[in-house]
């Protein structure tokens, strides 16, 4: 697996999903209950993961929209 994107923001996670899904691209969400460790202040992160085969079309699709890999 690898990471697509790293975000504190739930609603980029949303998004970046869906439009995975559209294209189905299956994505795993990690860190989504740090929030209990960290008080739900929404300091931890969230990564979307991939898998390796479909991390290139992955990205692109990121870039179509527009959505910061931070990279």
């Amino acid at each position: 697996m690898k990471e697509l994107l790293r975000t504190n923001d739930p609603t980029v996670i949303a998004l970046a999903t869906a439009l995975l899904d559209s294209e189905d691209i299956t994505s795993f969400q990690f860190d989504v209950n740090m929030s209990i460790l960290e008080g739900s202040i929404g300091i931890m992160p969230r990564r979307l993961m991939v898998v390796d085969r479909d991390l290139f079309m992955a990205e692109a699709i990121m870039r179509d929209a527009e959505i910061d890999l931070g990279r």
